[in-house]
């Protein structure tokens, strides 16, 4: 149990950290990238949850609520590390939906630590407007795990189309979701997938007109006083 001067501990050194999402955002790019030219195959999977571990790892340390060498980092890494593994070496379906299903939770957590890092600054500033496109991006990456773990579990095809799609199709028609442009090339064929493609574009518009549009207008109402 955290008594009262440990929580101020706490709460003193996520203050001090330095907030500066420059290293998380450019981990989410690299997991952006190898996202769209990876090959759709186990490994690949196995990978990129390796990476969200170690973007979550990053995120937590410049957050300043856990050290790098901390327990909590090394469980982490260990947890996605055990997953990798056993998806590489029994592989199949299960276990290639439970490490889809992993990737999307250390997504999920990467969203909330980045969002308290934010909050914890009290203002709005340049550091805080890279750790919300952060979180915009990594909303994008979550759904694209979601969808993947959908369309392996699922007996029938992901897409009226007649196709799960590859990993990178994935991540193409969930950030033409996020952004809301609407090709309609690629369309969920189940109510579920039509369910949670309205939640994310949901979303990604909410997002924008408010969280980025509050910090970015707060920054230059800053920059406008004497």
């Amino acid at each position: 149990m955290i008594t009262q001067p440990q929580a101020r501990l706490t709460r003193v050194s996520r203050l001090r950290s330095a907030h500066s999402y420059g290293l998380v955002l450019g981990l989410i790019i690299v997991v952006f990238v190898f996202t769209s030219v990876a090959p759709n195959s186990p490994w690949a999977d196995s990978m990129l949850v390796l990476l969200e571990s170690l973007t979550l790892v990053t995120a937590l340390w410049t957050s300043g609520l856990a050290r790098a060498g901390s327990s909590i980092s090394i469980g982490l890494v260990a947890l996605a590390a055990v997953s990798a593994g056993a998806l590489l070496i029994v592989g199949g379906k299960g276990f290639q939906a439970v490490v889809l299903v992993l990737a999307g939770l250390l997504t999920v957590a990467t969203i909330l630590t980045v969002a308290l890092g934010i909050v914890d600054q009290g203002e709005a500033n340049v550091k805080a407007v890279t750790g919300a496109v952060c979180v915009y991006v990594l909303i994008g990456l979550f759904f694209v795990f979601l969808y993947g773990a959908i369309a392996v579990i699922s007996s029938g095809d992901f897409f009226a189309q007649g196709t799960d799609g590859t990993r990178s199709l994935r991540l193409y028609f969930s950030f033409v979701t996020l952004a809301t442009l609407g090709y309609g090339d690629y369309t969920p064929a189940h109510e579920l997938g039509r369910t949670l493609a309205i939640v994310e574009a949901l979303f990604g518009q909410l997002y924008l007109v408010t969280v980025i549009a509050l910090l970015v207008s707060r920054i230059r109402g800053h920059e406008r006083l004497p």
